[in-house]
């Protein structure tokens, strides 16, 4: 079992560790600004297509997948606006506990852990995490703002068009398919490098408030977990999926859209880098829970 989890969880912090390694070495700033834009609007996409192209997934059967990974951020941040006094600005703390790391962690720990035939289940819960993020997220930091802005995203509409031609993906295009695999490839890479060398230039100014906040995420995510379990009759491969979900560190996207909305930015990349820092011990213990349980 140890060393079938190390072969899960070592080749993804070693991918980030080579973007933190290559990010320290660099005299001026890395610019990744182009590249990270370039993924999430171009190499994503792709691969959300081509993973809802080539594994078919029925909504129609998978609702209560669907309805996990609704529940799974909404019901966290429920908890999460009972407490009081959180430390930093409230749609901060609210939307940094929702949404968590689905892409640059997600998708590549649960390929490895759970399988590479589960890869249109995960792209369902990727693609609610990004549809909720830039609606509901973006409406919590932003207010009005934010209503309308995920029919941009490009990501929802790659998973519609995925979905609606996954019937009849036999008389698309060979070119078509093939490039958007090929393109589709570069998306995990490029995600763990990119939060490696992100990891790299910033610096944590202070540990308590980041340590209790991400506390809450954990013990937010473990109350809702069970709940969500008994509550719809998921398989159990989707109960894994759903359990290393609401168990990641948070998104580095919400220390992007709180900056760009001045929601206490500083105080809210803490969070979302001693976050992601924890989940060197909190993944392993989950993935290995996950195994052994479920």
């Amino acid at each position: 079992m140890l060393l079938t989890l190390l072969n899960i969880v070592l080749p993804v912090f070693a991918v980030a560790g080579l973007g933190f390694a290559f990010g320290r070495r660099q005299r001026r700033e890395p610019d990744m600004g182009f590249i990270n834009h370039a993924n999430v609007m171009v190499f994503c996409p792709a691969l959300v297509f081509s993973a809802l192209l080539g594994h078919p997934v029925s909504l129609r059967h998978s609702w209560p997948l669907v309805a996990a990974g609704v529940g799974i951020i909404v019901l966290p941040g429920l908890l999460l606006a009972l407490v009081r006094r959180p430390g930093l600005a409230r749609p901060g703390f609210l939307v940094t506990g929702m949404f968590r790391n689905t892409g640059n962690l997600g998708i590549p720990l649960m390929m490895l852990a759970y399988g590479q035939q589960l890869l249109g289940d995960i792209v369902i819960l990727f693609v609610i995490s990004n549809l909720l993020q830039f609606s509901l997220g973006l409406m919590l930091l932003s207010r009005a703002a934010g209503r309308w802005q995920w029919l941009r995203n490009p990501n929802v509409w790659a998973a519609v068009v995925g979905v609606a031609l996954a019937p009849w993906r036999d008389h698309v295009p060979g070119f078509v398919t093939t490039t958007a695999e090929l393109a589709g490839q570069l998306a995990i890479p490029l995600m763990l490098f990119g939060l490696g060398v992100r990891m790299s230039r910033d610096r944590i100014e202070q540990w308590a408030l980041p340590l209790r906040v991400n506390g809450l995420y954990l013990l937010a995510g473990l109350v809702t977990l069970p709940l969500v379990l008994w509550l719809l009759p998921l398989t159990p491969e989707w109960s894994r999926l759903v359990a290393l979900s609401v168990m990641l560190p948070p998104a580095v996207l919400n220390y992007l859209l709180c900056e760009q909305y001045q929601v206490d930015p500083k105080a809210v990349a803490s969070v979302v880098l001693v976050g992601n820092a924890l989940s060197l011990v909190t993944i392993p213990l989950v993935v290995w829970a996950t195994l052994t349980w479920l």
